[in-house]
């Protein structure tokens, strides 16, 4: 199967022509959320990237299996030192519940969001809890290999031992000196050969809640782990694409690499991708830094930040606005527009069936596809096929109003095109409020609409006026064409 596809590869820090490892088969491992709180709109961010990438490799023609895992065990407070407080845990003792119920019901929260936004699952969801024994049989190959080393009943991996053959820091390009510089005193260091050495296995202390027997004490597995076993029994010891966020490089991604080949002798993907982060006032939205928007807040309003409620497809069409590998900033002038995009693609898209065909096209529509899906081909640079998917909107638009002709011919190709790309690509879709009140809307308007033709009919034009220009005043915006009369909210 032959392909234009070309993704950014982090590691090699080009872009790369996409060539599957056994095509049609594709392998995608993407770091799912950890689940301790509520999704915001970062995470959104990452499983929009992701769902766009599985999207578009159905459409090209691949048999994807598409492994998004959940982290609910081994995710401490300090991520990158592998010390404090279990997250789950943690949460746990805060809502008085148990672990896994913590794990159950942020689980719930984030795929309804996802099914809201209408983010794909994934072709297998594994959690981390579920499986100790693969990740406790990867730990004993890196023994056995010379990789990891035993202490007081935790397992260190030994980043000296590795570095003699193989080179860490090769995807972040760090250097080793400099990180040895730059490593703080942390409680637990001392058991470590090397202080940048990360845990593979800790031993839990009496009050740690989460913990599971092993041949070297009763304990839990490193973070790091957890992917590099779960995305080997699933995808293969080599598989074609690893993706996560930007902040999960360094040192979640880079500690991946170096397990995968003390295990198994070599690097286990061909392709790593990561989105970058949405900010919020030039900062990284985070729960860490406790500057983060839900998406429950989004679709109701209710932050202080916000200045009204945003649906899911306004949301998702703000976060595909901006290239999956560039920062992304929160505002509410960049969502409204959004919101306006929305309604005039999806009213756009809905004309198309009422849209009446010529003996010839006054424009070139392969040329516009083609600039599309070429866009898509480069990295998945959706802004730019958005731009040209709004050029249609115009053109569309153009032919209701008798400016442009289309063939028949073109219409199929048009409408086929927006299935495709819109609907199927890009995720977006003619939606209903949350609150479910869009029928009774459109019910309502009906009957405003009709009232105001018989008014017209009647040669009664002040009160045909004065319903045109109450409803500009709250935002609605009538459209009289000889096919009729359609209304739109600003």
């Amino acid at each position: 199967m032959e392909h234009k596809l070309s993704i950014y590869n982090s590691i090699s820090r080009a872009k790369e022509k996409f060539i599957p490892v056994n095509s049609p088969n594709v392998g995608l491992y993407v770091c799912g959320p950890t689940v301790y709180g509520e999704p915001h709109l970062g995470h959104i961010r990452m499983a929009l990237t992701y769902d766009i990438l599985f999207r578009y490799l159905l459409y090209l023609g691949y048999k994807v299996r598409y492994v998004r895992n959940i982290t609910d065990v081994g995710h401490l407070e300090e991520e990158h030192f592998g010390s404090g407080e279990d997250r789950i845990a943690k949460r746990a003792k805060l809502e008085q519940l148990e672990p896994m119920e913590i794990v159950q019901k942020y689980k719930n929260i984030f795929n309804d969001i996802f099914k809201k936004l209408n983010i794909l699952p994934p072709s297998i969801e594994p959690l981390a809890s579920g499986h100790i024994i693969e990740q406790q049989l990867m730990i004993k190959k890196i023994i056995d290999n010379g990789y990891g080393y035993t202490k007081n009943g935790s397992v260190y991996f030994d980043i000296e031992a590795y570095n003699k053959k193989h080179r860490y820091g090769r995807l972040s390009g760090r250097n080793i000196e400099d990180m040895l510089n730059n490593t703080r005193k942390l409680d637990g260091q001392e058991e470590k050969k090397n202080p940048l050495d990360f845990a593979l296995w800790k031993k839990a202390s009496p009050e740690h809640i989460m913990k599971w027997p092993s041949e070297w004490s009763e304990g839990f597995p490193g973070w790091h782990l957890e992917c590099s076993a779960m995305s080997t029994k699933y995808l293969g010891k080599t598989f074609d694409i690893h993706g996560g966020g930007m902040d999960l490089l360094f040192p979640h991604h880079e500690c991946e690499i170096a397990q995968s080949v003390a295990a198994n002798g070599k690097s286990h993907v061909k392709y790593w991708i990561h989105n970058n982060m949405i900010t919020i006032e030039g900062q990284k939205m985070a729960k860490s830094l406790n500057n983060f928007i839900t998406l429950n807040e989004l679709f109701t309003g209710t932050h202080e930040k916000l200045q009204k409620a945003y649906s899911p497809g306004t949301i998702r069409l703000f976060v595909l606005q901006a290239h999956y590998r560039s920062t992304l900033d929160f505002s509410n002038e960049a969502l409204q527009a959004s919101e306006k995009g929305l309604k005039r693609l999806m009213s756009a898209y809905e004309m198309l069936d009422k849209l009446k065909v010529a003996n010839k096209s006054s424009f070139e529509i392969d040329s516009l596809i083609d600039a599309c899906l070429g866009s898509l081909n480069d990295d998945l640079n959706t802004p730019i096929a958005i731009s040209y998917i709004f050029d249609t909107v115009r053109i569309i638009n153009n032919i209701n109003d008798g400016k442009e002709s289309i063939s028949e011919i073109d219409l199929v190709k048009l409408k086929d095109f927006f299935k495709s790309v819109v609907i199927d690509i890009l995720g977006l879709h003619p939606e209903k409020s949350l609150a479910g009140s869009d029928d009774m809307e459109n019910r309502l308007m009906d009957v405003i609409i009709g009232i105001r033709n018989n008014a017209r009919q009647n040669k009664d034009f002040s009160t045909s006026d004065m319903i045109r220009d109450k409803l500009v005043e709250i935002g609605i915006n009538l459209k009289d064409t000889k096919d009729g009369t359609s209304w739109e909210k600003d």
